[in-house]
């Protein structure tokens, strides 16, 4: 089956991240493994990726991952923390950027090339500024902290807002923040298990991001 023609302008991205439900954040000590990690998602069933800046050389992982994507893959850049380095991934090939943080000027630098841009918040009044700040998605980080009923709470009287929760996600609970209202969700480490990467055991990561897609899709399919 021929791949998808890729989504065009932010609002049609959104649609499409949450389509896909979950983003693996990938954080890796060994660049060399990042294809044979992405293949891996792959089988599992994952097509969002997040590459993070405390990757060694991202940007360039990024510039030579997205030339040989499929058109129905989704790469973006994480950890971003400034406007130069917003506009760098993009140049790159990022069709999304995640921050930790919320700065107005990364979102404007997003928005200038038409990109997609996910700054996190914590507290209800930094999720919200970041949303009104024009957040196409709003990180909610260290979800850790937080757990499932937040979503839920917060998206009570806000439930325009479309979160991500990032931190706490794990294969087995993802479903939780999707019935708890989450747009989707962004896993890492519970899906990339370092050791499984340091041994080459892809077959871990396959099965995490196989769970992790099942888990969305089980609670999506009970509301």
């Amino acid at each position: 089956m021929a791949a998808e023609a890729p989504a065009t302008g932010r609002a049609a991205a959104t649609r499409a991240l949450e389509a896909l439900g979950i983003v693996a954040v990938i954080r890796l000590r060994e660049p060399a493994k990042l294809r044979a990690v992405v293949d891996a998602l792959a089988a599992g069933g994952v097509r969002a990726l997040e590459v993070t800046m405390t990757v060694p050389g991202a940007v360039g992982l990024i510039r030579d991952l997205s030339a040989g994507l499929p058109a129905d893959f989704w790469l973006g850049a994480g950890t971003v923390l400034d406007a130069g380095t917003a506009r760098a991934v993009i140049d790159a090939g990022a069709r999304f950027v995640v921050s930790p943080v919320f700065r107005r000027e990364l979102i404007a630098a997003c928005h200038e090339r038409s990109v997609l841009a996910m700054p996190a918040g914590f507290s209800p009044t930094e999720i919200l500024d970041a949303h009104d700040a024009g957040a196409d998605v709003v990180k909610v980080f260290p979800a850790t902290a937080l757990g499932p009923q937040f979503i839920k709470d917060l998206r009570g009287p806000l439930p325009h807002l479309k979160l991500m929760p990032t931190g706490g996600v794990t294969p087995e609970n993802a479903g939780r923040w999707i019935a708890a209202g989450a747009a989707l969700v962004g896993i890492g480490s519970a899906i990339l298990d370092p050791a499984a990467i340091d041994a080459g055991n892809w077959a871990v990561i396959a099965d995490n991001a196989r769970m992790a897609v099942e888990s969305v899709a089980a609670a999506r399919a009970a509301r």
